[in-house]
């Protein structure tokens, strides 16, 4: 038995609670990872996994266990990373999975500059709005936009995005321009759908300091920023776009903005990896190009914690508010 590709494996399973999904991600058929785990609780004289219909169950002992392999695995990925020589450069392919207005409005039109800085590393983006597995699709790293969902991963936030509530010149002059928040009474929106949840977002502002939520009605929803885009400018109602993927419109007067004085409340925007994955010299290039990106770019906020420390605290699998 192959002892670390054993504890590899155990720990992969329980990850992702499934002898399935763990397989597909290192690439084994199942059956051997299977074999694996019993082999190693014949080895270690002890039962590691309880396996009923619904899920897996660590014992006691297993869960012992599984803290020690995590810790061994660091261990041996600290060794080899100490091994490397020092003109070692990031190399590998980098998987990454962000949503459409990231992607198009903030990371593509400045990728030469990584390619520039880091010829040896080969991008594959997923570009969507969908939640992915990072384990089981064996995903390095993806950037999230808004609040972060409960689970295994360590993020660090990048920045957010501003909004802008707007409208095209045809909506505004068969409803009028609303001028403070009790006329959006008289008015109809594009709901924005959230994939996760399957709900429209209600339109938000920030007035006075505090966050106001205002439900709007309307007779189309959609999930995908561009078709959100596609609707305001074709009238059918109010619409809080990014500004980033919104100004190109406001500048040529295809959307004109309203409410002005007290705008939408800006998108969170995190870059996030696994927790228990040490993180890889090219994942860490990548990272510090984008906070960097990030605290450049138009139509973001700026109040970014230091690349210096969002490195260091990588390194350190510091965990962080997810």
């Amino acid at each position: 038995m192959d002892r670390i590709m054993a504890m590899q494996t155990f720990v992969r399973i329980v990850d992702t609670n499934s002898f399935t999904r763990a397989a597909q991600s290192l690439g084994i058929p199942r059956a051997t990872a299977t074999t694996l785990v019993q082999s190693l609780e014949a080895m270690l004289g002890t039962q590691l996994l309880v396996r009923t219909t619904r899920r897996l169950n660590l014992t006691a002992e297993g869960a012992a266990y599984y803290e020690r392999c995590v810790q061994i695995l660091a261990d041996i990925d600290d060794i080899e990373a100490s091994l490397r020589r020092p003109d070692d450069r990031p190399r590998g392919r980098l998987r990454v999975e962000m949503p459409a207005v990231v992607a198009n409005a903030i990371i593509l039109p400045a990728l030469d500059d990584f390619h520039a800085r880091h010829e040896h590393i080969l991008l594959a983006f997923g570009v969507s709005n969908r939640q992915v597995d990072l384990v089981c699709e064996a995903i390095d790293c993806c950037i999230l936009i808004g609040a972060l969902p409960a689970s295994g991963l360590i993020a660090r936030r990048l920045g957010e995005l501003e909004r802008v509530t707007c409208a095209s010149p045809l909506y505004l002059a068969r409803y009028g321009t609303p001028l403070q928040f009790d006329e959006l009474t008289d008015h109809v929106a594009v709901n924005y759908m959230c994939v996760q949840t399957g709900r429209a977002a209600d339109f938000d502002f920030q007035a006075n300091g505090d966050k106001v939520n205002v439900p709007l009605g309307g007779f189309v929803q959609v999930s995908d920023e561009h078709a959100y885009l596609e609707c305001g400018l074709r009238g059918f109602g109010l619409i809080q776009p990014s500004r980033a993927l919104a100004q190109p419109y406001l500048d040529s007067g295809r959307l004109r903005e309203v409410l002005p004085h007290c705008r939408p409340v800006p998108m969170p925007v995190s870059i996030a990896y696994l927790r228990h994955r040490r993180v890889p010299l090219h994942v860490l290039a990548f990272v510090s190009w984008l906070a960097e990106l990030f605290g450049t770019a138009r139509h973001v906020s700026h109040e970014l914690p230091d690349v210096s420390r969002i490195l260091r605290g990588m390194e350190a699998n510091e965990p962080a508010g997810v």
